[in-house]
């Protein structure tokens, strides 16, 4: 079960854009995600007159490790862990470590 889904609400702890908040849109593969407005790079692209696509220079978001994002707790305010439990009818459930409190599906 991976702690960290696509829809969930993450704080990003470390690298050079480290404080930012965004959504995860992509999990690319088992350790990398795509955090919408996270990791942005500038792409000089050609222009591509058989597919209609005019040339210059665009801003991409680009996958990140998933241990450099912690999700956001909007109780506190602040990032928190992700543990598992089961739940009353055996499920595993994701909760947040500090409260205890089920990690609700986006």
């Amino acid at each position: 079960m991976n702690k960290i889904r696509k829809g969930d609400q993450v704080i990003v702890i470390a690298g050079r854009d480290k404080g930012k908040r965004g959504v995860v849109s992509l999990r690319k593969d088992d350790s990398h995600i795509v955090v919408d407005g996270v990791n942005l790079v500038k792409k000089h692209t050609k222009p591509n007159p058989m597919k209609g696509e005019a040339g210059g220079i665009v801003e991409k978001t680009m996958p990140m490790h998933q241990s450099n994002v912690a999700i956001f707790n909007a109780v506190s305010g602040k990032a928190d862990r992700v543990g598992i439990k089961l739940s009353a009818d055996g499920k595993r459930v994701r909760v947040y470590k500090s409260t205890g409190e089920e990690i609700k599906a986006a």
